[in-house]
C-alpha cells in the first residue's frame, strides 16, 4: 500500500481537452498538486498551455506514448508520484455492426494504449519506490447496455486490467484504484456520435429504427439521461483516491452506478436485463 499524496506531488492526468479529465485536472491544481494534462490534438494543447503543463499523448500511438512518458518525467523531475488514466471515447452501435476494424479502434485508445501507457509508468514507480494508479471505468465497466457494445467490452477489460493488477502488485507501495461513474455531464456523447457516424453506415443496419433514437440521444444538449451529475463529482473522488490513506478498490459515482452494483448482486440475470433494456433506452430515448 502506497502512502496517500498530497500536494505538491505531481499526478498525471490522460485526456484532458474537456469533461472529466479537465476538470480533474483543475481540481487537482486547484489542491496545490503539480499536474500534468495529457491532450490528443495540437490544438487543445495550444488551448490549455496557460493553465497546465500539457503533453500530447496520443493513446493508439505508440511512439506518442513514450514520448509523453519522457516529457513528463521531465517536467516532474523524475518524481511522478499518481496517474488518473482518463482517456478514452465510446464507439455506439449494435455489436452486429462493429466491424474488427471498428472494435480495434476502440480498443487501441480504451485498452491497448492505457495498458501500454500504464506499464511505463509502473516501471517507474517500482523504480521510485512507491507511486498510486486510477483508472476511469464506468457502470458500463459492470453492467452491459445496448448499442453500447463495443465501449462495454472496453470497459470490461479495463476492469480486468485493475483487478489483475491489484493483485500483481499486492506487497508494493502501488496501489490500484477503479473509479466508476454513471452519466457524467461531458462532450462524451458529442465525440461518441462521431466515431459512430465514422464506423457505422445505419441505412444498412437491421437496427435502423433503434438507431434513430440512439443519435436522438447522442446529440442531444444538457443531460441525456436521468441522475447525471457535473464533471466536479468525478473530480471529487478522484481526490479522495489520491489522498486517502487506504483507498478503496472501487468508489462509484452517481446514483446509477450504486444501483446496477446492487442489482447485478441481487437480481436473476434476466430481471437484471429487463432493468438494463429501460435505462440503456434500448435505442429508443
Amino acid at each position: 500500500m502506497s502512502s496517500p499524496l498530497a500536494p505538491p506531488d505531481s499526478i498525471l492526468v490522460t485526456g484532458c481537452s474537456s469533461g472529466i479529465g479537465y476538470r480533474t485536472a483543475l481540481h487537482l491544481q486547484a489542491l496545490g498538486f503539480h499536474v500534468i494534462a495529457t491532450v490528443r490534438r495540437p490544438e487543445d494543447k495550444d488551448r490549455l498551455s496557460g493553465e497546465f503543463n500539457v503533453v500530447l499523448c496520443d493513446l493508439a500511438d505508440s511512439t506518442s506514448i513514450e514520448k509523453a512518458v519522457a516529457e513528463t518525467l521531465r517536467l516532474t523531475n523524475n518524481r511522478l508520484a499518481g496517474v488518473f488514466h482518463n482517456a478514452a471515447f465510446g464507439l455506439p452501435g449494435a455489436l452486429e455492426d462493429i466491424s474488427r476494424e471498428a472494435l480495434r479502434y476502440q480498443f487501441e485508445t480504451n485498452v491497448f494504449g492505457t495498458h501500454e501507457l500504464n506499464r511505463q509508468l509502473i516501471a517507474h514507480f517500482r523504480q521510485q519506490g512507491y507511486g498510486r494508479i486510477i483508472f476511469n471505468s464506468s457502470v458500463l465497466g459492470f453492467a452491459a447496455m445496448a448499442y453500447r457494445g463495443a465501449y462495454n467490452m472496453s470497459k470490461y477489460a479495463l476492469e480486468g486490467m485493475a483487478d489483475t493488477l491489484r493483485l500483481e502488485l499486492y506487497n508494493t507501495n502501488i496501489d490500484v484504484v477503479l473509479v466508476e461513474p454513471g452519466p457524467i455531464e461531458s462532450r462524451f456523447r458529442a465525440n461518441a456520435y462521431a466515431a459512430f457516424q465514422q464506423w457505422v453506415d445505419p441505412t444498412k443496419s437491421y437496427h435502423q429504427t433503434q438507431y434513430q433514437g440512439m443519435i436522438a440521444r447522442l446529440k442531444k444538449e444538457g443531460a441525456a439521461a436521468p441522475y447525471t451529475l457535473p464533471a466536479e463529482a468525478v473530480a471529487l473522488v478522484v481526490e479522495q483516491a489520491f489522498t486517502a490513506r487506504k483507498p478503496k478498490t472501487r468508489y462509484r459515482v452517481t446514483f446509477p452506478t450504486q444501483l446496477f452494483w446492487w442489482l447485478k448482486r441481487l437480481l436473476p440475470t434476466r430481471w437484471l436485463d429487463a432493468s438494463l433494456r429501460k435505462a440503456g433506452g434500448g435505442g429508443k430515448r
